[in-house]
C-alpha cells in the first residue's frame, strides 16, 4: 500500500496470509459481546490483573501449520497472583480421578487456520477470594495446550497481540476441549521519501480506530508505533497519522486490516531534510548561539530552534527563515523541493 503526504496521495493495498515474525506485543484488550469476548480495549474488570505482553523483540510466527461468551460480571479491579504461584502447563497431561484436562486452540477465524504461535492463555477462579481477587490458577503460552485442573467452575482468558477473548468454562471429571476464535490481522508499516526508506528513527506512526473522515475525536490505539515492527491488530478499519521529523511533515492514511492476514503499508512523505546556517560571508562557518524560526509565507511559524546548524524536515514547499544572532536580526526566503536535502545559508549582513 502506497500513501502520498501533503494532501496528495494514491492509494491502494493488499495483503496475503502470514508469514512474519511479530516483534512487538502489545498488552491485551477485552470487550463483552454474547457468546464470547474480543476487543482491543483493556477488560474493565477482569478475572485477575493480566500481566504485561512480553518485551519488544519477542519473535512470533503467524503462519498456519497447515491448510486453509459472554464474559460474567465479575466484581472491582483485581490482584494479580505471584508470577512463583502461577504453575505453567507445557505438555498433555492424562488426567487422575479427580483432575480433568482442558485442550485449548485458538484461529484467526471459524474457516481460517489455527493460531500456532504468539498466544498467552491464563486460566481464572470464577469466584473471589475472601479479598476480592479473583485466582489466576494458570498461565501458558503454547499454541495448544492441555492444562490438568481439578473439576469446577473458571473463567479462561487468551490474548494475541491487541486482540483478545475470554468465555467461562466448566469442567467435569473427564476432559473438555475449547476453541477461540481471534479475528487478528497483521500490519507493518514504513514510510519513503521518493524511492528512499525513511529511517525508522526519523519517523513515528499513530493508529486509530476507525476512519480519518468519521470527524470525531478520539485518542490512538498505537499513539507511537515503530515503522518496521509488525503489529497485531483485530480485524477492522484503522487511520495512520505518520510523522517524519517534528515540524510539518505529516500524512494521513485509512488502511483495512484483515483476519489471518498480514497488511504492508507504505506511506509516501514529500519533504526534505534541511540545515540551516548563519554565517558571515557565503560558505563560512556557522555562527554559534543563534535563535532560529522558520515561518510560511503567510507568517505561521512550523518550528523554532537555537543552534549553530540546526536541522529540521520539512515539508515540500515554500517557507521563510528568521535568524536572531547577538541581538541583530536576519532573515531569506527558500523553498523546499520533494527529497532534495540541502543547507540553507543566511547571510549576518
Amino acid at each position: 500500500m502506497i500513501f502520498g503526504g501533503n494532501h496528495r496521495y494514491r492509494s491502494g493495498w493488499r495483503s496475503w496470509p502470514l508469514l512474519v515474525s511479530v516483534a512487538t506485543l502489545l498488552a491485551t484488550y477485552p470487550h463483552v459481546s454474547s457468546a464470547q469476548l474480543f476487543s482491543e480495549r483493556p477488560p474493565p474488570v477482569p478475572p485477575e490483573s493480566v500481566p504485561e505482553a512480553p518485551p519488544p523483540g519477542a519473535a512470533i510466527s503467524l503462519a498456519p501449520s497447515s491448510g486453509p461468551a459472554s464474559m460474567p460480571n465479575l466484581p472491582a479491579p483485581l490482584t494479580q497472583a505471584p508470577v512463583a504461584a502461577v504453575p505453567l502447563t507445557s505438555s498433555p497431561r492424562v488426567a487422575s480421578p479427580a483432575q480433568a484436562v482442558l485442550s485449548l486452540t485458538a484461529r484467526y477465524g471459524k474457516d481460517l487456520p489455527p493460531i500456532n504461535s504468539g498466544l498467552i492463555w491464563r486460566v481464572y477462579t470464577d469466584r473471589p477470594d475472601e479479598t476480592g481477587a479473583f485466582k489466576l490458577v494458570r498461565e501458558d503460552r503454547e499454541a495448544t495446550p492441555s492444562i490438568t485442573l481439578p473439576p469446577g467452575d473458571y473463567v479462561v482468558h487468551v490474548s494475541l497481540g491487541l486482540v483478545s477473548a475470554a468465555r467461562p468454562v466448566t469442567l467435569r471429571s473427564d476432559a473438555d476441549r475449547e476453541s477461540f476464535v481471534l479475528p487478528a490481522g497483521g500490519l507493518k508499516i514504513e514510510g519513503r521519501v521518493g524511492a528512499s526508506m525513511i529511517p525508522p528513527n526519523q519517523i513515528s506512526f499513530s493508529i486509530y480506530k476507525g476512519s480519518q473522515f468519521e470527524g470525531t475525536e478520539r485518542a490512538p490505539l498505537l499513539p507511537n508505533a515503530a515503522g518496521g515492527d509488525v503489529m497485531l491488530l483485530p480485524e477492522g478499519t484503522y487511520y495512520i497519522v505518520s510523522n517524519y521529523g517534528d515540524a510539518n511533515s505529516v500524512v494521513r492514511s485509512d488502511i483495512r486490516v484483515q483476519a489471518g492476514k498480514l497488511t504492508d503499508v507504505t506511506i509516501s512523505h514529500r519533504a526534505a531534510v534541511i540545515t540551516l546556517k548563519l554565517v558571515s560571508d557565503k560558505g563560512g562557518e556557522a555562527l554559534a548561539n543563534t535563535a532560529w524560526s522558520v515561518l510560511t509565507p503567510g507568517g505561521d511559524v512550523i518550528k523554532e530552534s537555537i543552534g549553530a546548524f540546526p536541522r529540521v524536515v520539512l515539508a515540500e514547499g515554500e517557507y521563510r527563515v528568521i535568524a536572531k544572532n547577538e541581538g541583530k536580526v536576519f532573515e531569506r526566503g527558500f523553498e523546499v523541493s520533494n527529497g532534495v536535502d540541502g543547507e540553507i545559508e543566511v547571510l549576518a549582513r
